[in-house]
């Protein structure tokens, strides 16, 4: 027996389909509209920014960078050695007129800095037109003499100089005339790698280091003002050889030079009490260091040094 089926309302099925395609439309169109205004809105902010951003610039142009009331008037350059002024002008790149908010105080200090006589400098702005540099340059405690090749030609015997931290020092060709320390009086350094020797660079050879802590640790030892040290040999093996200005040869070994320092001072008064004077002195032994005298003669007095403290001192050669 054949089921029959009931018939289909075709009208109603076909008013559902387009009913539902008509919504489908509107969110479709609703959406293009939400993802238009956001384009738009994105693209109005970004070109506000934008406007902004070059406003500003131009306000920041007109008003601070080009404005005359912020043109340097006064270069305050201080130092507290010899280099002279008008060369840290030209280092530091900075000239009066230049508009003090523009500086860039990086690029100045570190500009200036790059000089191997250059320990360190600070950089200030002091509204409206002023601009500070304090400079403070390099002591240098010793010197050693390279070949170097002359820009004529040929060879020839160039000074460098070391402070205390080990940094290599090549002075500036200034006057004799502003020179209030001689050069000659510091200690010579022999013996040492000339490929260290580099102007700005730092020397980390562990006997050189000892060699510039024994020279600075001198000054304020029991020995200073009863001799004067004339050169320093760092070629040995792990020992420095010390020749005074008054002809006594010295060992020294690399650590512990405070100790041996006032060593020598026992030493020194011992051969005093007996009328004899050092000969050579090795102070890297611990015990018993051996010595060999010689018969004293009279010493001249050692030369004054240069008041560190006067306001004219020049540390540079």
């Amino acid at each position: 027996m054949w089921i029959k089926r009931k018939p289909k309302n075709r009208r109603l099925e076909r008013g559902n389909v387009l009913d539902v395609k008509l919504r489908a439309k509107e969110i479709r169109a609703a959406r293009l509209r939400l993802a238009t205004t956001a384009v738009g809105l994105s693209l109005g902010t970004v070109l506000g920014l934008y406007l902004l951003w070059r406003v500003g610039d131009w306000a920041l142009d007109e008003f601070v960078f080009n404005n005359d009331a912020f043109a340097i008037r006064e270069l305050d350059i201080q130092t507290d050695g010899s280099i002279p002024v008008e060369q840290l002008r030209k280092w530091a790149g900075v000239r009066p007129g230049d508009n003090l908010l523009a500086l860039d105080l990086n690029r100045i200090k570190n500009d200036l800095e790059l000089a191997p006589m250059i320990q360190s400098v600070a950089v200030e702005r002091v509204l409206p037109r002023t601009l500070k540099i304090s400079v403070i340059e390099r002591e240098p405690i010793a010197r050693m003499k390279m070949l170097r090749l002359q820009p004529g030609g040929g060879l020839g015997l160039v000074s460098y100089y070391l402070d205390k931290s080990g940094h290599v020092i090549q002075p500036l060709p200034v006057q004799v005339d502003t020179i209030s320390l001689d050069g000659d009086a510091l200690p010579v350094l022999s013996g040492g790698n000339a490929a260290e020797f580099l102007p700005g660079s730092a020397i980390h050879s562990p006997k050189v280091r000892a060699a510039l802590r024994l020279i600075a640790e001198f000054e304020n030892s029991p020995m200073a003002g009863l001799v004067d040290l004339k050169s320093v040999d760092v070629s040995g093996t792990e020992v420095l050889q010390v020749t005074t200005g008054q002809g006594s040869r010295i060992t020294f070994a690399l650590d512990h030079l405070e100790d041996q320092l006032r060593h020598w001072r026992l030493v020194y008064d011992l051969g005093k009490n007996m009328g004899k004077a050092i000969w050579t002195l090795d102070l890297s032994v611990t015990n018993n260091a051996p010595a060999l005298w010689l018969e004293a003669a009279p010493v001249p007095p050692l030369a004054p040094k240069p008041d560190p403290a006067s306001p004219n001192r020049k540390k540079h050669v």
